[in-house]
C-alpha cells in the first residue's frame, strides 16, 4: 500500500535571493524570532528588522512581483520592523507594516510609501486584518477591521476608512504617467491625512503579549437598568429626553477583546467607542443637570454633545473606555500566542508550559486543553469531514460551506509534526510529518469577500519549508 500524502506542493521561493534574510543557513526561517511572514493568494512577504521582500511563489517566471522594500526608519530611536500584514481590497493589494516606535506604514507592491501614521508610542506586536461578526443576541451586522496590538494597548482601524484611503491613492497613481507614480506615491505617504481609529488601554492586568478583538458584543445591561431607574427617581419630566439620549448613546458599538500575557494568561475586556466615560457617567453628566435647568438649556447641551466628536482630536489620542470582564491568573503560566477562528467565537492560546487552551470567546471559558506542545503554533482550517455519501458519490458536486468542518492545525516544531483536530471536542484527524525548519501560514483576510460566494473558498493552511523553499498546502480531504 502506497503512503498517503496529506500535502500538495503549490509553489516555491527557492529561486529568490533571500540571503539578506539569512536564507541558506539551516533553520533560518524558523529559528530567527525577528523574521516575519505574511501570505497572500499568490505571493508572500518576508521581513527582518529592516527589509521586506515580496515574492510571487506561484510563478517563478513572474519577475514583476519581486520587490525589495527598505522602510525609512529612525536611526536615532533604533526603530525596526515588528509586524507585517497584507491588506487586500479587490484590485488593491498593499503591505501594512508596524514598527517598534508605534508607527503603521502602508506600502504598495512597487515599494512606494502610501501612508504613515503614529498609532501610539510603543512597540507594535501584531497587525490583524479580519472581519468581525456580531453577537447573536445583539445585531446581525458585521464589520471589517485592522487591529493593532501593542503591550497593554489595542487600536482598531475600520476597514472602510482604509479602503477609502487606498482607493484615493489607487485613483491618483493610475491617473498619472508611469514616471510620476513613485513620486506621487511618496507624496501621498508623507501627507498629513490621518486615518480615524479607536484606542483602548487594556493594561489593567499587566502588559499583553498578544490580543485580539473577537467581535461585537451587547452593551452593559446593568448600566441601562441603573440609568432608567435614576431618571425615574430624579425628574420624570426629562424621562423622554433622557431616553432619547440613551438611545443615541447605546447605538454605539461595544467590542469584546481578549488579551494574553505574563501576569494574566487570559483576560477579557468590553471596549466602548466612548472616549472618556461609561454610559452611566455620560448620562449623569448630561441628564442630571437638566433636572435643575430649563428644557431649552438641556436641548442646547445635547446639541453640543452631539457635535463635539467632530472636533479635531488632540495628540496623543485619548483612550476610549475598556471595562474588564474576566481574568485568569495561573502563575507561572504565561500566555504567548493567540489565534482566532474565522467567526471569532473560538481562540487558541499557547502558553509557556507547553499547553494549548481553546477559549470560547462568548462564554469566556476554556472548553479544551492540549498538553505537551512547547513552542507550538496554531491556525484554524476547514476540512471535508462532514460530506455525506450522496454528495461524495457525485463527480460534479462542488463542496459548500456546510460540507466543511472547522479544525485546528497545531504545528509542534520540537516533534516535527502537524496535528489536525476537529472542533470543538472532536478527535485528532491527521498527523503530518514536516521538516523542522518549517512554518505554517495562512492566507490573509480579503476585505469585502462574501460568505455566500460560490464556489465557497475554505480556510486553508500552508506549510513553508525554509530549507527547501517549497510551499505546500494541507489537503482539505481525509481521502
Amino acid at each position: 500500500m502506497s503512503k498517503r500524502n496529506h500535502t500538495t506542493d503549490v509553489g516555491s521561493i527557492a529561486y529568490a535571493n533571500l540571503s539578506d534574510l539569512g536564507a541558506g543557513k539551516e533553520g533560518w526561517l524558523a529559528n530567527d524570532p525577528n523574521l516575519l511572514c505574511a501570505l497572500d493568494t499568490h505571493s508572500i512577504a518576508l521581513s527582518n528588522k529592516f527589509l521586506i521582500f515580496i515574492i510571487n511563489w506561484a510563478d517563478p517566471d513572474d519577475s514583476g512581483l519581486r520587490t525589495k522594500i527598505r522602510p525609512d526608519l529612525s536611526p536615532i530611536e533604533a526603530e525596526y520592523i515588528t509586524a507585517i500584514e497584507w491588506l487586500v481590497f479587490d484590485e488593491v493589494r498593499v503591505i501594512a507594516v508596524g514598527t517598534s516606535r508605534g508607527y503603521m506604514l502602508v506600502f504598495g507592491l512597487n515599494g512606494g510609501l502610501i501612508h504613515r501614521q503614529l498609532v501610539h508610542s510603543g512597540r507594535i506586536l501584531k497587525l490583524r486584518a479580519r472581519g468581525t461578526k456580531s453577537g447573536l443576541t445583539y445585531e446581525s451586522s458585521s464589520s471589517e477591521e485592522v487591529c493593532v496590538v501593542m503591550p497593554g494597548v489595542i487600536a482598531r482601524f475600520d476597514g472602510s476608512d482604509i479602503q477609502r484611503m487606498l482607493q484615493k491613492w489607487f485613483q491618483e497613481t493610475n491617473s498619472n504617467f508611469w514616471d510620476q507614480k513613485r513620486r506621487d506615491s511618496e507624496d501621498f505617504g508623507n501627507s498629513s491625512e490621518r486615518l480615524p481609529y479607536q484606542l483602548w488601554n487594556v493594561n489593567k492586568y499587566g502588559p499583553c503579549a498578544d490580543a485580539a478583538i473577537t467581535g461585537v458584543m451587547p452593551p452593559p445591561l446593568m448600566e441601562l437598568q441603573v440609568i432608567i431607574g435614576l431618571l425615574n427617581s430624579i425628574y420624570p419630566l426629562i424621562l423622554c429626553l433622557g431616553s432619547a439620549f440613551i438611545v443615541g448613546q447605546s447605538s454605539q458599538r461595544y467590542y469584546c477583546a481578549v488579551t494574553i500575557g505574563e501576569d494574566a494568561v487570559i483576560s477579557a475586556f468590553r471596549l466602548s467607542e466612548d472616549r472618556s466615560r461609561s454610559l452611566v457617567g455620560a448620562i449623569l453628566s448630561k441628564v442630571v443637570p437638566a433636572a435643575f435647568s430649563t428644557i431649552a438649556s438641556v436641548s442646547k447641551m445635547i446639541w453640543r454633545s452631539e457635535s463635539s466628536p467632530t472636533k479635531t482630536e488632540p495628540k496623543p489620542q485619548p483612550f476610549a473606555r475598556a471595562s474588564p470582564l474576566t481574568c485568569l491568573k495561573d502563575y507561572p503560566r504565561k500566555g504567548e500566542k493567540l489565534t482566532l477562528s474565522p467567526s471569532g467565537t473560538l481562540a487558541a492560546i499557547t502558553d509557556s508550559l507547553g499547553r494549548i487552551l481553546l477559549l470560547d470567546t462568548q462564554a469566556l471559558v476554556v472548553v479544551r486543553l492540549w498538553k505537551g506542545y512547547r513552542d507550538a503554533s496554531c491556525v484554524f482550517m476547514e476540512m471535508l469531514v462532514k460530506r455525506d455519501t450522496a454528495s461524495s458519490s457525485s463527480a460534479y458536486h462542488v463542496p459548500e460551506k456546510s460540507d466543511y468542518c472547522l479544525c485546528l492545525a497545531i504545528h509542534a516544531p520540537r516533534k516535527g509534526i502537524i496535528e489536525v483536530w476537529q472542533m470543538r471536542t472532536g478527535p485528532r484527524l491527521l498527523t503530518i510529518q514536516c521538516a523542522k525548519g518549517s512554518k505554517i501560514l495562512q492566507p490573509c483576510y480579503r476585505f469585502g469577500s462574501s460568505m455566500t460566494s460560490s464556489p465557497y473558498v475554505p480556510l486553508e493552511v500552508f506549510l513553508l519549508n525554509g530549507d527547501s523553499g517549497q510551499l505546500s498546502v494541507l489537503n482539505r480531504s481525509l481521502n
